[in-house]
Parts: structure tokens; C-alpha cells; sequence
């Protein structure tokens, strides 16, 4: 039975994130979700109450993965290298599986993030991250490359419009254009007051 129930869940997922990045996050409702996924809402609201807590379901995987990159960087050494792992390892989280999807559906939601709990807790585990690949510079330089060598990834999910681009290509342009913005983190001497 719990693989039916996560079986459910993970359907329900799938189909309101396809609605929310369709036709907006605000312009989508419940009885919609169900309707596509033709069960009762009473059935929907068995696995889901709201539209924040199917956000905050996808959310939650996110986050903990973006958690364990965050702890593995700071058991890392300050290093040119480290930050290129570190981007690496984030781009193949943000091309796994459902991914693209939930990148696309938060782009096109932006605002409405911001009013979450959810978006709240993206934006800082960013923020965490961009620390993390800026380590041991505290330029203001540093820190605007690093929040956007994190960008690159995700931009390339939406400024990237080859129409033929494979994932992989995707990914290889957003790590060069992330790498040569890291590039530049480091190796500066400090600044002058």
C-alpha cells in the first residue's frame, strides 16, 4: 500500500508542477490538479492540503540535497578546485530527474516563491552555497561571481534556446560559463581599505 500512497503523491507532484509552470501558480487550483489527474479533490486532499504543501513536497528534496552539498563544501579546502567540484556537483543535482522541471516551474513563478516558505528556504541555501564557492575571497567581486557561476545553471534552462541543445550540451555550457566566472575568485589580493 505505502508504494501506491508514494506512487499517488508522486503523480500529484507531477501534474501540478506541470499545471504551475503551464498557467501560474496563483492561476491553477486544486480542483484543476484533480481534474487532470482524474481523482476526487477529497482524494487530493488525502496526500495534499494546499498548493504550498505540494510546493513545499517538491521543494523539500531540493533543499536537502542543496543541505549535503553545502556540508560537503565545508569540509572541503579553500581551493580553485573545490569550487569547481562544488559547481559541478550542483549542476548534476539541477539536471537529474525531475529537475528541469521544477527550475523552469520556479523561474516562471518567481514572485510567488518569494511569499513561501519554500522560496524562502531556496533563497538562502543559494545564498549558503555562493559563501561556499566564494571561500576565502570576501570581495564583493567574489561574491557576485559565485551567486552567478549558480545562475548559469540555472539560466540555462530558459536562456539557452538552441532547439536542438541536448541536457548534457545544457549542462556543459552552463559549467564553462560558471567555471570561468569562478575563475576569478581567489586570486586577488585582499582588499585595500
Amino acid at each position: 500500500m505505502r508504494e501506491s500512497t508514494g506512487g499517488t503523491r508522486q503523480r500529484i507532484q507531477a501534474v501540478a508542477l506541470e499545471l504551475f509552470t503551464e498557467q501560474g501558480y496563483e492561476k491553477t487550483s486544486l480542483r484543476e490538479i484533480a481534474e487532470r489527474l482524474g481523482v476526487t479533490k477529497a482524494a487530493l486532499y488525502y496526500h495534499f492540503k494546499s498548493k504550498d504543501e505540494i510546493v513545499n513536497s517538491f521543494v523539500e528534496d531540493r533543499l536537502r540535497r542543496m543541505d549535503e552539498l553545502i556540508a560537503w563544501a565545508r569540509a572541503q579546502p579553500t581551493s580553485r578546485d573545490t569550487r569547481h567540484a562544488l559547481i559541478a556537483r550542483y549542476a548534476e543535482t539541477m539536471f537529474a530527474s525531475e529537475q528541469p522541471s521544477v527550475m523552469r516551474f520556479f523561474e516562471q513563478n518567481q514572485t510567488v516563491l518569494k511569499s513561501l516558505t519554500a522560496g524562502q528556504q531556496m533563497r538562502e541555501r543559494m545564498f549558503q552555497l555562493a559563501n561556499e564557492l566564494c571561500r576565502g575571497d570576501d570581495s564583493p567581486a567574489a561574491q557576485l561571481r559565485a551567486a552567478l557561476s549558480l545562475f548559469a545553471v540555472h539560466s540555462s534552462w530558459f536562456a539557452v534556446r538552441a532547439p536542438d541543445i541536448t541536457d548534457d550540451d545544457r549542462k556543459k555550457i552552463a559549467l564553462d560559463v560558471a567555471d570561468e566566472l569562478l575563475a576569478g575568485i581567489g586570486d586577488r589580493p585582499a582588499a585595500q581599505d
